[in-house]
């Protein structure tokens, strides 16, 4: 028994199977990552300004990695034109640049996260606040874990930026923005709170690794997708080209809604 509308268009939508399939699941997308930005807002308008972190991501690695999956938008689409041509060799090398896309973007973000799990706030007990790096670069360090080693003192690099009202760590944060990498030696008995960047550190960071870590998810979804047309799912081109074509185009969709999401995830997570 044939299925119909594998590979040609029914009459009355001019849509194939697969693609009615991909824009259903598509709106189930849309509703799932809705939920994620509408929490969102409603906890930071919520939440008092001074509790909110600011300006503590990296934003040249975010502008990078939006690059890059706007390369990768433009690469999947002449992918699906290369196959339309009939030129399958053009195809290969845009789908292998497209995998490579994805798998840089991961690459960074994983370095990127890296970072977060050995960059600190420290809570004074006097009420100010600091952002910075603890000599040697230990990660997942607690306030706990610190009087539990029986440390009297942490050895604190602070950032160009940070919430502290101390003017030596002003001094001390200056120097580190020009080079300098000399450390603030901070009794543990002053210390009120010492979290790294994680979600335990505030709301905004778990917001931030749950959004992007389900995001960066999809990105490997769609990268074995794209890498299994490249490789052995290409077969199917010398078999049913048509059908072929119209897979390529599908996992093309899929890939521009995870590129949509991550230009609504940059400026809302990195600049606002």
């Amino acid at each position: 028994m044939e299925i119909p509308y594998t590979a040609q268009p029914r009459p009355d939508t001019g849509l194939y199977n697969a693609k009615i399939g991909i824009w259903l699941f598509l709106a189930s997308e849309v509703m799932l990552f809705g939920a994620f930005f509408s929490s969102y807002i409603l906890l930071r308008v919520g939440a008092e300004i001074k509790d909110w972190p600011i300006q503590l991501l990296n934003v040249p690695i975010g502008t990078f990695n939006t690059a890059v999956l706007i390369i990768s938008s433009v690469t999947v689409v002449m992918a699906w034109a290369s196959l339309k041509m009939k030129q399958f060799s053009r195809f290969k090398v845009y789908q292998a640049i497209t995998v490579l896309c994805a798998l840089t973007f991961l690459g960074i973000k994983s370095v990127e996260y890296n970072d977060k799990f050995s960059h600190y706030e420290v809570w004074m007990t006097d009420g100010t606040r600091m952002t910075g790096h603890l000599e040697g670069k230990p990660k997942f360090l607690t306030l706990p874990k610190v009087q539990e080693k029986g440390m009297e003192s942490i050895h604190f690099i602070p950032d160009p930026y940070h919430y502290s009202d101390s003017h030596e760590v002003k001094a001390e944060a200056k120097k580190h923005a020009k080079g300098h990498h000399d450390a603030v030696t901070i009794p543990v008995s002053d210390i009120k709170r010492l979290s790294a960047f994680t979600p335990a550190h505030s709301t905004y960071f778990a917001i931030y690794f749950t959004m992007t870590a389900l995001h960066g998810l999809h990105v490997l979804g769609g990268a074995l997708v794209m890498a299994y047309f490249f490789g052995p799912g290409s077969r199917m081109w010398h078999t049913d080209p048509t059908r072929f074509t119209n897979r390529i185009e599908v996992s093309g969709l899929f890939w521009h809604f995870v590129d949509l999401v991550w230009i609504f995830l940059f400026p809302v997570l990195y600049l606002l």
